[in-house]
């Protein structure tokens, strides 16, 4: 294969891609090795970055991705819609809590620990794109597990689960104590 048709096969998987491309698999594209892929991309790395264009090339550890040129930014943000912001629910963030710290949970388990049907907030959750399927449990029906997703982590800006502020004994006995006396001042009306 001749090189500019290369270049306009590394450029056609790029921007289809969207997201960073291994070597490895850049490589596989084009027929070559890795340090020749490496070569010929950072050559047309060179090409971008010597014109005034407003794409370029950028390299993440042993990947190599397509962009919008930083100083074009504001140009993009103008044109493209804002993407669609979710507020989250007290009855939601109910849930999504019940889910990262238990996880993996299956539905009825939220239910239980709520006390009332979670069917909605669940859903949402799913849908945003905050939980997700995490498997199945090994019991009758085989009823879904749930988990968090790596959405969640961006979200809330943490790289894992066990990053999650802890839950001091204390205060969960504090909890229970003000959800007993809510309960007995039910009661009692």
């Amino acid at each position: 294969m001749e090189l500019e048709k290369i270049e306009a096969t590394i450029e056609a998987v790029l921007f289809a891609m969207g997201d960073a491309v291994e070597v490895e698999k850049l490589a596989v594209a084009i027929g070559h090795d890795k340090e020749t892929t490496r070569r010929i991309v950072h050559q047309m790395m060179d090409r971008y970055n010597s014109r005034e264009g407003g794409m370029e090339i950028i390299e993440l550890e042993d990947s190599f991705q397509l962009a919008t040129r930083r100083e074009y930014y504001e140009a993009l943000i103008r044109v493209a819609k804002q993407p669609k912001k979710y507020v989250l629910t007290d009855v939601q963030l109910e849930v999504l809590s019940i889910v990262a710290y238990r996880q993996p949970v299956t539905r009825q388990e939220v239910e239980k620990i709520r006390g009332v049907n979670s069917d909605h907030a669940l859903n949402r959750l799913v849908e945003y794109g905050l939980v997700g399927e995490a498997g199945r449990l090994d019991a009758p029906g085989r009823p879904i597990l749930f988990g968090t997703t790596e959405e969640f982590l961006r979200n809330f800006g943490v790289r894992s689960t066990e990053e999650l502020p802890s839950i001091q004994p204390e205060l969960v006995e504090e909890m229970k104590s003000q959800a007993e006396e809510e309960v007995q001042m039910k009661l009692n009306l």
